[in-house]
């Protein structure tokens, strides 16, 4: 039998208990050397998944591989990946979603005095590339050298794929000759004084698109909707208003900055302008159009092998095609 003390003190948590059992459970995949979990941090420490009726719990994994098989499988909820992956699993059937995340994109580096000088210099190069055959980025490098050069590097040249940390480390070593990698990396060498050959926004640029899109996104099974038809509205709204927390309060970056094993000042500044220079800020709408007309130049340069056997965006990819993220 409970005391009176135990009666009273669950009848007084029996309102959060209640809310509690509310709230939509998200499961979130985190890679332990990615952006995604400033904002879930951030998302998760000022209750602002709680606030819209929804719950985040961020699973951690190894590397991009782990967590695209963990959605596959359906151990994850959602996790950050590229739109062309995105696009792919949809024209092959799979009802999923996409919320951007980022337009910050991942660039090719090189130390300051190696004698590669443009993209036309990549073949027959070690080359390291981060996320895999897949990544979107790889794609676009791959495309855009084989319309300056006609060599396609996944046989012209010599990729390595593996974990940003790794590859960033066979960088500074000689082991490679250059590297893909996700513009977090990116900035740490660059503050090492490496040089930037090549990002993917130039990439795309070169393709004729305009603005900075976001290559990057959240995406969801279209089934989480039958745990609530606004979860996907709650999500988004969470992840903007953490982005606008970021953004304009230099004490949300304090529950960040022990994630971003910043050594240093300067490399903790340089990661927070280019995560804040990357926050979608354009109507959905506006990012579905240039997405659509990069991934027709894509499908038009490197035809099934580079994105599938459909020759055009899904409809249906975007969630929220009239919502401005922040």
């Amino acid at each position: 039998m409970l005391s009176r003390r135990e009666l009273l003190l669950a009848v007084a948590m029996a309102p959060a208990m209640a809310k509690a059992r509310d709230l939509v459970p998200i499961k979130v995949a985190t890679l332990p050397f990615g952006t995604v979990s400033w904002e879930v941090e951030t998302i998760r420490h000022g209750k602002l998944d709680e606030a819209n009726g929804v719950r985040l719990d961020p699973v951690k994994l190894a590397n991009n591989d782990a967590t695209r098989i963990a959605f596959q499988a359906g151990q994850v909820d959602t996790m950050v990946t590229d739109l062309l992956w995105a696009a792919r699993l949809r024209n092959d059937g799979r009802k999923v979603k996409f919320i951007p995340f980022s337009a910050t994109e991942g660039a090719v580096m090189v130390p300051a005095d190696s004698p590669i000088r443009s993209v036309a210099d990549l073949p027959r190069k070690k080359i390291g590339v981060a996320g895999g055959a897949l990544d979107k980025s790889w794609l676009m490098l791959r495309a855009h050298c084989q319309q300056t050069t006609g060599v396609d590097l996944a046989t012209g040249a010599a990729p390595s794929y593996g974990a940003p940390p790794l590859l960033t480390h066979k960088l500074e070593t000689g082991e490679l000759d250059a590297a893909l990698l996700y513009w977090n990396f990116c900035a740490r060498l660059e503050a090492k004084g490496f040089r930037r050959l090549i990002e993917a926004g130039d990439i795309a640029r070169s393709f004729g698109v305009e603005g900075d899109i976001a290559l990057i996104g959240y995406i969801f099974d279209e089934s989480i909707l039958e745990r609530g038809p606004g979860v996907l509205d709650a999500f988004a709204r969470a992840s903007s208003e953490a982005k606008r927390l970021l953004a304009t309060s230099e004490d949300a970056w304090t529950v960040v900055r022990p994630l971003m094993e910043a050594p240093d000042d300067s490399t903790y500044r340089t990661l927070k302008r280019y995560f804040l220079e990357g926050v979608p800020s354009r109507p959905v709408a506006e990012e579905r159009e240039n997405a659509e007309r990069l991934y027709a130049v894509l499908a038009r340069l490197g035809g099934e092998r580079l994105v599938g056997s459909a020759t055009s965006l899904p409809p249906g990819l975007y969630w929220g095609d009239k919502r401005t993220p922040i």
